[in-house]
């Protein structure tokens, strides 16, 4: 079933869709998301109860999960230039994620994933194939409005224990909490649990592999791979320590191909089958890939790239998008509710900026080439997403 905004220029239509980030258009109830909240490490959930004579309104949380964060050169050249043209030094990455600020920071929960390790202020830094990016890239995430990001990725080793111990710190350093990746046994062994409105989430995420790095003998911890009996494993502890949601993210998949493989369907549907597992998306294959459901449950299949700047496919790789879900809490019991995806786009040329696509095919001072090049992004992330019947799902 189509629902492709042709003519998204139509003032009504689009100021739905800028209002509700797509929730109707994606078959939700409309209903707007309770504003971003702090995200603590320990329970805050006493709730100041209803009256007597007015049924308690159900509690919800919004979570919103975007792809890969690869930066390459060209990306630290431009966060470079924007800190010199602020009169800075260093390098300065906000203005490359302003416009999704808005989006990211409100939701309740907003978690990204940090592909690449980060380096020493000062460098050096390095390009693909082996990463070493700025460590500016983390408190820049932290103003956009997350709270958490993924770090189980092929690159996590790239440069050795080093990069993963500074990647930590780092994201530590920002208060941005984290999955994925350990520094001690100790740390490896503890679920990633965040308690968002006095509600207990936890993150699970695991990688497909290590682009030929292994881990020291004895370090298993230091980066968590995947094995599907392993992950049920730490889902099911993480329930037994009072998660409310559990939430699975994977680094799997095809490079370049919209399609899942079987391997990604097969092993969505084993964890989706367990009652610990509420949701499982991934990242990778740096183009976007479908949503779909399976047990009654999400999977999203592949969010593309987020802060990326790839050759490879440029117009696609170039591509991603957001994935907003609201849980409601009913009988004791967290579902689904509403489901959204938010598609983004990287300009192709500097000055290089993460572009909210909903919210500029709303403004009327984007026009000509760049309209048309924007419109052509949003179907094509929309057919993607609704590929395998996430609009019939409901």
């Amino acid at each position: 079933m189509s629902r492709r905004l042709v003519g998204i220029g139509l003032a009504a239509l689009l100021a739905a869709v800028a209002i509700l980030g797509l929730d109707r258009l994606f078959g939700g109830s409309g209903r707007t998301s309770a504003g971003p909240a702090s995200v603590s490490a320990s329970p805050t959930g006493a709730r100041t109860p209803a009256p007597s004579t007015t049924e308690a309104e159900p509690r919800r949380l919004t979570v919103l999960m975007s792809g890969d964060v690869l930066l390459r050169e060209t990306l630290w050249a431009q966060a470079r230039a924007d800190a010199q043209n602020a009169g800075e030094g260093g390098y300065d990455f906000r203005p490359m994620l302003a416009g999704v600020r808005s989006a990211v920071s409100g939701a309740d929960l907003a978690i990204c994933h940090l592909e690449t390790p980060i380096a020493r202020a000062g460098g050096p830094y390095a390009d693909y194939p082996v990463f070493n990016v700025p460590p500016h890239i983390v408190p820049a995430l932290r103003w956009a409005g997350y709270d958490a990001c993924t770090t189980a990725s092929n690159h996590s080793l790239d440069q050795g224990t080093a990069g993963i111990e500074r990647t930590l710190a780092a994201l530590d350093e920002a208060g941005i909490a984290h999955a994925g990746s350990a520094r001690t046994a100790r740390e490896g062994a503890r679920v990633t649990m965040l308690t968002v409105r006095g509600v207990r989430v936890a993150l699970l995420s695991y990688t497909f592999g290590l682009n030929g790095f292994r881990r020291p003998d004895g370090s298993p911890w230091l980066v968590d791979l995947i094995e599907q009996r392993a992950i049920l494993t730490e889902a099911a502890r993480a329930r037994r320590e009072g998660a409310d949601l559990v939430l699975v993210a994977l680094h799997w998949g095809v490079e370049y191909r919209n399609e899942p493989t079987a391997a990604q369907r097969t092993l969505a549907a084993a964890l989706l089958a367990s009652p610990d597992v509420d949701l499982v998306y991934g990242h990778h294959a740096h183009v976007v890939q479908p949503f779909d459901r399976t047990h009654g449950k999400w999977v999203v299949y592949g969010l593309g790239n987020h802060l990326a700047e790839q050759y490879t496919q440029p117009e696609r790789t170039h591509e991603g998008v957001m994935a907003r879900f609201t849980f409601t809490e009913r009988d004791g019991r967290w579902r689904v509710s509403e489901a959204a995806f938010l598609p983004t786009a990287m300009s192709l040329r500097p000055p290089f900026r993460l572009v909210d696509l909903t919210a500029a095919l709303t403004d009327d001072g984007v026009t000509g080439a760049r309209r048309t090049a924007y419109q052509r992004s949003f179907d094509r992330i929309e057919e993607i997403v609704e590929s395998r019947g996430a609009w019939q799902s409901g």
